[in-house]
């Protein structure tokens, strides 16, 4: 895809938009940006997300080893959700899924491919485009990592670029554009980089094991420049010894492992293979405790908008809502980086507050969230616009209103390069594409860090054949050709039943 987008392309917006005029006028299906349908003003939006932080990286959701003020405020003021799921851990898969509301197979998307196309009708739908022709004022400022076709549309047609920096510079002009005189709500997208700098622990430290240059960018100086305080204490063992967070508890490897991680995941990145075989514990800890840094440097950034918002008197007109695009491995099973399905890569924090309209201080632990696939259809609720139709999501307005939904979703999914996942109340499947072993099931309930597979134990056989069959439901229902092509068939099956349309 070149700068200019190609002619096809062209076209096909411009055939997508004049099809859809009817349902995207300014006011949508139900009402103005400025007066929802129900009478009461829309409020401004406030979308703040990190890259890489897992869900446990906050010191409200019990993490000891480091301090989150600014989003532990922003928990205690709204909402948190405890279940909370990226619709594939990895970046540009992700955010495709936050900008559309849509699976990433719903383009064929496995992992970061920034020059896969997506269709017209997709771009026009999406989150920005969406909020603008419904009456908002929308910026966007940070890290975008989409799809070249959908990322410039998006800018042309959804969102004013605020800034392309993704640190203190985008918490600096998200000050200014909060201190603006606003004539109607505004959606404020803020895409911070961090703690995504993490990765560039296990990238130089294999190169300076094989005597090669480490990687020349900002994100590799930020990891030096944190670590640089450890080695400059003097004795990095004993610096270490004090301050290293502890080994998890889930530090081990399973010995039932697919091998769709232990080779297709471990062995196809060198970095990967190296810190999983070579590193000491030591090492480890010390990884460990650059995470930590990292995450508290974003929750720095982030505090600065918030405290922005705060002194501009919008709190209680902006409704607030906080996640990250996935997670980090954080040493569990001696795996850094994300891509896999284990709960530490795509388990995300999720949070909500809206000042004097939304219940303070809830930890959600029943509701299970997809944040790819909800975002647009709630903050379309939000807006008082309908959502784009077909879409596989739902809005949380009524789970944080503290309303009593009966017909939620019994399972989310999530994809990865070559795999798949359902979860549900208790129990977690996976199966993978490639290898002998090609399925996971862990009862979350019993064993929260997944050390034990029971996809062959014989009392587990009737719901691992039950999450089967919810995971091929759906990728018929959604349409996932990939999924569909390497799933296993519940026993007795010949062929999966379609979904109910409530069993989202």
């Amino acid at each position: 895809m070149t700068q200019k987008m190609t002619h096809w392309f062209y076209l096909a917006l411009v055939g997508a938009i004049a099809v859809m005029m009817p349902w995207c006028g300014a006011k949508g299906a139900t009402g103005s940006a400025t007066t929802r349908a129900d009478g009461r003003p829309s409020p401004n939006i406030l979308f703040i997300m990190t890259d890489q932080q897992q869900a446990g990286m906050l010191s409200c959701a019990g993490n000891t080893h480091l301090r989150t003020p600014a989003l532990d405020g922003l928990a205690a003021a709204g909402t948190r959700f405890e279940w909370a799921y990226a619709a594939n851990p990895v970046c540009v898969p992700s955010r495709f899924s936050l900008q559309t509301g849509r699976m990433p197979s719903a383009i064929g998307m496995r992992t970061n491919e920034v020059q896969l196309k997506v269709p017209a009708d997709m771009c026009v739908q999406s989150l920005g485009p969406v909020l603008r022709r419904a009456g908002y004022r929308c910026a966007y400022g940070g890290k975008v990592h989409l799809p070249s076709t959908l990322s410039q549309y998006m800018m042309q047609h959804g969102y004013e670029k605020l800034t392309p920096d993704e640190r203190d510079g985008l918490a600096k002009e998200c000050v200014e554009f909060l201190k603006q005189p606003h004539d109607r709500p505004f959606f404020l997208f803020a895409s911070f980089i961090n703690p995504h700098d993490i990765c560039y622990m296990a990238i130089n430290d294999l190169a300076r094991h094989q005597s090669q240059p480490i990687t020349d960018n900002l994100a590799s100086r930020v990891c030096e420049e944190v670590l640089d305080t450890a080695r400059k204490s003097g004795d990095l063992d004993a610096f270490i010894r004090e301050h290293g967070p502890p080994l998890p508890d889930n530090f081990g490897i399973p010995k039932a492992e697919p091998e769709g991680i232990s080779l297709d995941y471990v062995g196809g990145r060198s970095f990967r293979q190296y810190a999983r075989q070579q590193w000491s514990e030591q090492t480890w800890r010390l990884h460990r405790w650059l995470y930590c840094r990292l995450t508290e440097r974003v929750d720095a950034e982030i505090g600065i908008v918030l405290q922005a918002l705060r002194e501009a008197g919008l709190e209680e007109s902006t409704l607030v809502i906080f996640t990250s695009d996935h997670g980090d491995m954080d040493a569990a099973h001696r795996l850094e980086h994300k891509s896999v399905l284990y709960e530490e890569s795509v388990r995300i924090p999720f949070i909500m507050a809206w000042k004097g309209t939304l219940p303070a201080g809830r930890v959600d632990r029943e509701h299970l969230v997809s944040n790819g696939l909800d975002l647009l259809p709630t903050l379309c609720d939000y807006a008082g616009v309908e959502p784009p139709a077909g879409l596989p999501g739902r809005s949380l307005r009524p789970l944080v209103d503290g309303r009593t939904v009966n017909d939620w979703r019994d399972h989310v999914v999530a994809e990865s390069q070559n795999g798949r996942m359902v979860r549900t109340a208790d129990l977690k499947y996976c199966v993978y594409e490639h290898g002998q072993h090609r399925e996971m099931l862990i009862d979350l309930k019993r064993d929260p860090g997944e050390m034990t597979n029971l996809s062959d134990s014989p009392e587990y056989q009737d719901e691992l054949n039950r999450h089967r069959r919810l995971l091929s439901r759906w990728a018929e229902r959604w349409a996932d050709e990939t999924g569909r092509s390497y799933m296993i068939k519940p026993d007795g099956d010949t062929q999966p039943a379609s979904l109910p349309a409530r069993n989202r």
